[in-house]
């Protein structure tokens, strides 16, 4: 990630000014002698003179500039090297000094520094806030107090901030750069606070200035001539920007680690945005919890894990590599049931009723579930893949139990569901057809209370059913063909959508729309019933995108 992380002081003498910053300096050719063994962390770089970085630095700071340094406003002597860490594995350095190397990064750093610390301000003072623009780049910035006893109201004003020219790349990054960020800035604050209170009880400051004669003129001289006290002296922390810059450059690694680019053939599906949407609350949601006050207790952890990775539990490319009976395609499960019987099932999948699986085999119950869930997009799919007691619908519309769970009463007599009863026929015969047959081994009996007829629809099925019962097309055709048709289909629900719930459509127009999609005529109840289930599948980043299209365009007046 080109970008660099940078600590700023506003001082009671000078204004806003840079006091310590840390760069990523790429390598220029992937050339194997280069560095190899260097140290990682926290590693004075003895050398660095000799390749530029101290002189750099001097040279970055004009004569009057040190001149006007105070202590407050110093954190290294320009005779200072700086740090260097060296990433073995990309061979990135981490360079950190006062000033950054390049004179064009100067200028980019002092302002991000004034603005960070004058101009952009949040409410309270304290927090983050983004700012910034093309030419002189954007910048995430986090204000701060630190506690002196010296200083003007007993605190200083200090603030982070990270520079990079890709705005997306920094915003997405946002919680991840505020969360630890706040470690480190809870680190200095504790620390100072420490200093602080031990100041106090040695001589409580504000006790003195009630008692002294106050001099607007003098004001930033008084107090022994102390007014600018550097950070070091603030937290007594011998080895502080060492730790600043192993801090630092893990962040800019990390952070530059943590997304990476990748090529796509077009816009991305709704399933890609649904898979990304789900991984990335369920980081927020695994950091929330490690970063409460408190923590959580070990059960808490493990139910939470559990929750979060429902979905994960069953791999599906290392689950086909186990052995055992299990259903391999769409097609070997219409074999196996039936032609009217898998009709059925799937007219409750297409439906988005709760579909349940009882056996003693959780292996054979889950590659049901693989095969019956690539009907549907990613986004309606909620599984639980084996459990000793019943899920509610809400939960899951995928539910596998052990044999000796029962069915709820609501539930066998509601029309929204659909059991079926895997049962063993001989287990004498496991061994004489190798465990891979699955009509011998096992019975199915699939009941439901629904008593609507599914022949006529929905038209997805239909023409499911006719690639599947066409022995000449292959298992991956007859795949491709299913995820042709879930596009079809996924794109008039993002009409109807539009139409009926961002529009607010009546009924009669919502009609006509369904006439022009094809969703009416024979199986016209089904096929409605599909697209307002489908529809709840939709991302958010779609809907988001959608909302905020429409009301723009509301607000417009050249439209």
């Amino acid at each position: 990630m080109n970008a660099l992380v940078a600590l700023c002081h506003f001082c009671e003498l000078h204004g806003p000014r840079t006091l310590f910053c840390t760069e990523a300096l790429h390598p220029p050719s992937p050339s194997p002698s280069s560095q190899t063994g260097a140290p990682v962390h926290g590693d004075r770089d003895r050398d660095g003179d000799r390749e530029g970085e101290g002189l750099t630095m001097r040279a970055n700071s004009s004569a009057t500039q040190r001149g006007e340094m105070c202590e407050g406003c110093r954190s290294l002597p320009a005779s200072h090297p700086g740090f260097v860490s060296v990433d073995d594995e990309t061979g990135i350095r981490f360079l950190s000094h006062q000033h950054p190397r390049q004179s064009q990064l100067f200028s980019v750093v002092r302002q991000a520094c004034v603005r960070s610390l004058s101009c952009e301000v949040c409410p309270g003072r304290e927090g983050p806030i983004f700012f910034g623009d093309e030419q002189h780049g954007f910048v995430f910035s986090h204000t701060f107090f630190i506690k002196d006893s010296l200083a003007r109201g007993f605190q200083r004003w200090y603030s982070i901030v990270m520079v990079a020219m890709d705005r997306i790349y920094l915003i997405n990054s946002w919680p991840f750069l505020l969360r630890h960020l706040r470690l480190t800035i809870q680190s200095l604050q504790s620390t100072a606070l420490k200093v602080f209170d031990n100041e106090q009880g040695v001589c409580p400051q504000r006790a003195v200035r009630m008692n002294s004669v106050f001099s607007p003129a003098v004001f930033p001289h008084q107090r022994s001539g102390n007014a600018a006290r550097s950070l070091t002296s603030l937290t007594q922390h011998p080895n502080l920007w060492a730790s600043l810059h192993s801090s630092f450059s893990w962040l800019l690694k990390a952070c530059g680690c943590r997304l990476t680019e990748k090529l796509l053939e077009g816009a991305p599906t709704e399933d890609t945005l649904v898979l990304i949407e789900r991984q990335t609350e369920e980081e927020e949601e695994m950091s929330c919890w490690e970063g409460a006050e408190g923590g959580c207790s070990t059960s808490q952890r493990h139910q939470l894990e559990r929750e979060l990775g429902l979905n994960f539990l069953w791999d599906d490319e290392k689950f086909n590599q186990l052995p055992g009976p299990k259903f391999r395609s769409l097609r070997h499960l219409r074999q196996v049931l039936g032609g009217a019987e898998f009709r059925l099932l799937v007219w409750h999948v297409l439906m988005g009723n709760q579909v349940i699986w009882r056996g003693a085999d959780p292996r054979l119950i889950q590659s049901a579930f693989t095969v019956l869930k690539s009907l549907l997009p990613v986004g309606c799919v909620r599984s639980v893949p084996y459990s000793a007691q019943y899920e509610e619908a809400y939960k899951c519309n995928f539910l596998g139990l052990s044999p000796d769970v029962s069915i709820p009463t609501h539930v066998s007599s509601s029309e929204f569901s659909v059991l079926v009863d895997v049962s063993t026929e001989r287990s004498c015969q496991m061994s004489a057809v190798g465990g891979e047959d699955i009509s011998s081994l096992y019975q199915f009996t699939i009941s439901s209370a629904n008593t609507q007829p599914t022949d006529r629809g929905p038209a997805l099925l239909n023409k499911l059913e006719v690639a599947l019962s066409n022995e000449n097309l292959s298992v991956d055709v007859v795949s491709h063909c299913l995820l042709c048709l879930k596009e079809e289909w996924m794109n008039k629900v993002k009409v109807l959508f539009k139409f009926s719930k961002v529009d607010g459509r009546g009924r009669e127009d919502t009609q006509k729309v369904l006439g022009l999609l094809g969703a009416t005529g024979p199986g016209e109840e089904d096929n409605v019933r599909l697209l307002k289930f489908w529809m709840t599948g939709l991302s958010k980043t779609y809907k988001s995108h959608l909302m905020t299209a429409v009301r723009g365009g509301e607000r417009s007046p050249s439209q």
